[in-house]
């Protein structure tokens, strides 16, 4: 395995690749996959961060984790701006890093699911101007922090949109959804008390009446920030623990990648 680091518009991007070998006839070019950790757009979460990448890792995916803009240096869209920079990243390495550069997904937890969905919902939004080469080819949402109204996390939304009401508006995410949305996979727990589960029923709603495919998978166990709900994260969670081969197969089969 090598390790690559780099900037992305001042945000640190650690790369986790698969090497090459010359005995090794298949998988010579990979998908790749950009974790978000959580953290309400005010720290970012450890448990979503190795912990998230290593099942996929595992899979040969060539895996990236971004160290996005949190407050107080969140706001002006600089963690979107940082995504939107690292997905034209590794299409411009796609050589080097052995990526499939029409094989890139952005995965995200609460915050960094409100990163990962803006960067899915806004990448061709003519406000901002993103170079449309960022639009990643599909998304993979976990208790995502979605909506700026009535059910929303405050403490995210203020973080993001650093009080400026134009910018909360813009980030409610669910009103932005259209058909050009990437393949969406999204999971949440129906108890969850930090992020209301509805932020993933606004945004599945929204999707089936865009036309996105989409998948989504709702739990009755677990809770908030469950990560990949295992020991080593601290939240062993049995119930929820399919989410990821559920997730895993959902983004092979897009990929048409079967390790």
């Amino acid at each position: 395995m090598q390790i690559v680091t780099f900037s992305a518009d001042g945000a640190a991007v650690t790369g986790y690749l698969q090497e090459d070998h010359p005995r090794l006839v298949h998988h010579k070019t990979r998908p790749a996959l950009i974790v978000c950790p959580g953290g309400g757009y005010n720290h970012l979460s450890p448990r979503e961060a190795d912990p998230a990448a290593l099942p996929f890792l595992a899979q040969g995916y060539q895996v990236f984790l971004l160290s996005y803009a949190v407050a107080p240096q969140a706001g002006a869209y600089r963690p979107l701006r940082q995504l939107a920079r690292t997905v034209i990243a590794l299409r411009e390495r796609a050589g080097e890093w052995h990526i499939e550069p029409d094989h890139i997904a952005v995965l995200g937890f609460s915050a960094g699911g409100h990163l990962a969905a803006s960067l899915a919902t806004l990448w061709d939004d003519p406000d901002l101007a993103l170079d449309r080469r960022c639009r990643p080819d599909a998304v993979v949402l976990a208790y995502p922090v979605i909506t700026t109204g009535e059910y929303a996390h405050r403490e995210s939304v203020d973080n993001v949109s650093g009080g400026d009401a134009a910018l909360r508006d813009k980030l409610s995410l669910e009103r932005r959804v259209t058909p050009a949305m990437p393949p969406t996979f999204v999971w949440h727990c129906v108890g969850d008390e930090s992020v209301p589960v509805e932020n993933t029923l606004l945004l599945v709603t929204a999707m089936q009446r865009a036309g996105v495919d989409y998948e989504c998978h709702l739990f009755a166990g677990g809770a908030h920030g469950i990560s990949v709900c295992t020991q080593e994260t601290e939240t062993p969670t049995p119930a929820c623990a399919p989410r990821v081969p559920l997730c895993q197969t959902w983004l092979n089969e897009r990929f048409h990648y079967f390790p």
